[in-house]
């Protein structure tokens, strides 16, 4: 998942380019690459040739132009020429220099949305047909189009195999949560966020190794989405979960299924306790417009909506302009994929010991501060700039950990699938939004970071205004039933050694 979200970043690095200026050997064969470049392309006040202009053809002799020169000026017409012994990379394969450079973005902007489409349509499938197969479907996708794009043949059909591999992305991140938390107990429902949030960490890391080795983006396409296809051994040792199956009704699957996970931890369980389990009676349901209706919580929804597209969009904001900091871009990636790790492992202990409002405010104000602060410091001290990445990064992360965390108890039971949903469209908008900020840094370099600075510090200050749910029963859980139902899961989860 590290590489298919951001390996885009590697194969898009500033090449040396200029205007291919060949129509100039119909009039000279015999010149010299530097004469060719003195007579045909423009400098730059520094002295060095301008990578998207040319001097425009002419039908003129040699000697003319040699005694009068060249003087209009235009962009370039017949493609750019690259150092021939540059490694093919996404940027010289399509063109995206000079005019065509904002198609990258445009592509990161489409990838986002196949994460949102993916968000919506994922969600709904993992409820209708199950967590395994969408899963397994997800891990087919990702390998097969994240494959198949290092074979498209134009920018365009590059483009559109993104967006289905952020739509399996999508997919199986929320297949795998939702499997995860599922199948533990509930004092353990957080770690297994952070475990998987970790080993994508991990994954950035490696894709730093990864891309400073392959340096062909169609070798690295290739080497970052072909190991997929190794995880289909799953096919045939990952479970459904056995708490979908009995919401399904298919009580007899479910007794399979937590009978073996007891068998795996050398358990048992007592045949009365599993004769307990009977299909789930369909009880109260609640809708969209449920979050708005009542003052507090439609105050609660708006403020985690806000702040669920905040973190998004900070997070990509900067590891997509991981490039732009100053230092070498692989040793920056693998440093951005490491402080992830005690960001998130951290959160498990900090939200326990100073509760989930204050964490989640405090992370944002201080993400937001670190951008703020990097707009003020000079491009030529690169470490303080990088620095100051780190630790927005850092918080960023840990306010995304948190705001799974938090948003699932601030919603009520019957509401807290759609509260989760909406807000993990709400993060997909933000990150659609993310690289379509950075476009706006040809106005001046500084608006990008500003909007990464101020939109957290905001979100951070709404934040103190929710309640706080640490050591508080999740809402709605009140009822007899709804509490016998937890227990009896309760002691299931426990025998069978899943905690």
């Amino acid at each position: 998942i590290a590489h298919d979200r951001i390996c885009q970043l590697f194969m898009v690095m500033h090449v040396p380019h200029h205007c291919d200026t060949s129509w100039i050997h119909e009039i000279s064969p015999n010149l010299t690459k530097e004469q060719q470049l003195n007579l045909t392309i423009p400098r730059k006040t520094s002295g060095s040739y301008k990578e998207c202009h040319m001097y425009t053809p002419v039908d003129q002799g040699m000697d003319s132009i040699l005694e009068y020169g060249l003087n209009s000026t235009e962009t370039c017409q017949k493609g750019w020429v690259y150092p021939s012994e540059q490694e093919q990379m996404l940027v010289t394969q399509f063109d995206l220099v000079c005019d065509r450079k904002k198609l990258n973005d445009i592509s990161q902007f489409i990838y986002m949305l196949g994460l949102l489409l993916g968000a919506v349509i994922s969600s709904s499938l993992s409820d209708r047909i199950g967590r395994r197969p969408v899963t397994l479907l997800s891990m087919l996708m990702m390998g097969a189009f994240g494959v198949g794009a290092a074979f498209a043949p134009n920018f365009y059909v590059y483009m559109a195999l993104r967006c289905l591999v952020g739509f399996a992305v999508s997919g199986l991140t929320i297949s795998t949560v939702a499997l995860g938390t599922e199948w533990v107990g509930v004092s353990y429902r957080t770690h297994p966020v952070a475990i998987s949030h970790c080993c994508f960490s991990i994954g950035q890391m490696a894709l730093a190794g990864l891309a400073y080795g392959v340096r062909n983006w169609k070798l690295l396409q290739i080497a970052g989405s072909a190991p997929i296809f190794g995880l289909f051994f799953y096919i045939w040792v990952l479970p459904e979960s056995a708490r979908w199956l009995a919401m399904k009704g298919k009580i007899e699957e479910a007794k399979k299924l937590l009978q073996k996970a007891a068998s795996v931890n050398k358990q048992s369980i007592p045949p009365e306790l599993l004769d307990q389990m009977t299909p789930e009676k369909k009880g109260q349901s609640g809708n969209i417009l449920d979050l708005f209706r009542k003052p507090h919580l439609r105050k609660s929804t708006l403020i985690m909506f806000y702040a669920w597209f905040v973190n998004s969009l900070v997070y990509y904001g900067l590891s997509l302009n991981v490039g732009s900091f100053g230092l070498d871009i692989y040793l920056a990636q693998l440093v951005f994929g490491a402080v992830e790790i005690p960001a998130r492992f951290g959160c498990i202990f900090l939200l326990q010991w100073f509760g989930r409002k204050k964490c989640q405010g405090c992370f944002l104000l201080l993400g937001g501060a670190m951008c703020l602060i990097m707009t003020g410091i000079p491009k030529d001290l690169p470490v303080v700039v990088m620095t100051l990445a780190v630790i927005g990064k850092f918080a960023i992360t840990a306010s995304l950990y948190t705001s799974y965390v938090y948003c699932a108890e601030l919603f009520p039971t019957v509401l807290r699938q759609t509260g989760l949903g909406l807000c993990s469209v709400s993060a997909r908008v933000g990150g659609i939004i993310s690289p379509l900020v950075g476009l706006l840094d040809k106005y001046h370099p500084a608006i990008s970071m500003v909007i990464f600075g101020s939109t957290p510090v905001t979100a951070g200050i709404l934040c103190f205004l929710l309640p706080e749910t640490c050591g508080k029963e999740l809402q709605d859980h009140t009822e007899v039933l709804k509490r016998a139902v937890e227990e009896l899961w309760k002691s299931i989860y426990a025998l069978s050694g899943s905690g």
